[in-house]
């Protein structure tokens, strides 16, 4: 009887073992969107290293274009690579990044390499346009709650690792 419960103390330590391994290593990644005050998640999407992430709104009071581009690194984190205008205004940067070039009409400035753990934004039916990953569509200004303030990050997410409920 000693020798049974001696092996099925084996095997249990091998199972948690296992599941604490996948839990620890896996490198399961979601790209999500919650209200700042509540928590409250309106877009989740899964995500890899090296996802591109765009995000497009409308600046100022000349509601001029403002493309964002992001790369998703494998620390969670977001890094600004590039931004695109077409033209510059109050609060424009003139000097962003490592490089400048003009493209149909819009000017891009790259290498900027900015690291963000997570953006905030006070989100606008009118002002906050299109957030892609890899060129696919996720979410528009329109879709998600009008002046509410919302967090974009990236969230590590292991085998045990529920969505909150809303």
């Amino acid at each position: 009887m000693k020798k049974f419960w001696l092996i099925l103390s084996a095997l249990m330590v091998i199972a948690c073992a296992g599941l604490y391994a996948q839990y620890s290593f896996s490198p399961d990644r979601m790209l999500v969107i919650r209200d700042f005050k509540t928590g409250k998640i309106y877009v989740e999407y899964p995500v890899k290293v090296g996802d591109k992430l765009f995000f497009g709104w409308i600046h100022s009071w000349e509601r001029i274009r403002w493309h964002e581009y992001y790369h998703i690194e494998s620390n969670n984190t977001l890094v600004l690579d590039t931004i695109c205008f077409p033209a510059f205004g109050a609060g424009i940067p003139e000097n962003k990044g490592k490089r400048v070039r003009v493209e149909n009409g819009m000017i891009y400035m790259e290498g900027i390499d900015q690291v963000f753990q997570q953006f905030d934004w006070i989100n606008s039916h009118l002002a906050t346009r299109d957030i892609k990953v890899n060129d696919m569509l996720l979410t528009s200004g329109r879709l998600l709650p009008e002046h509410t303030r919302l967090t974009l990050k990236i969230e590590r997410r292991g085998l045990f690792h529920g969505r909150k409920k809303d």
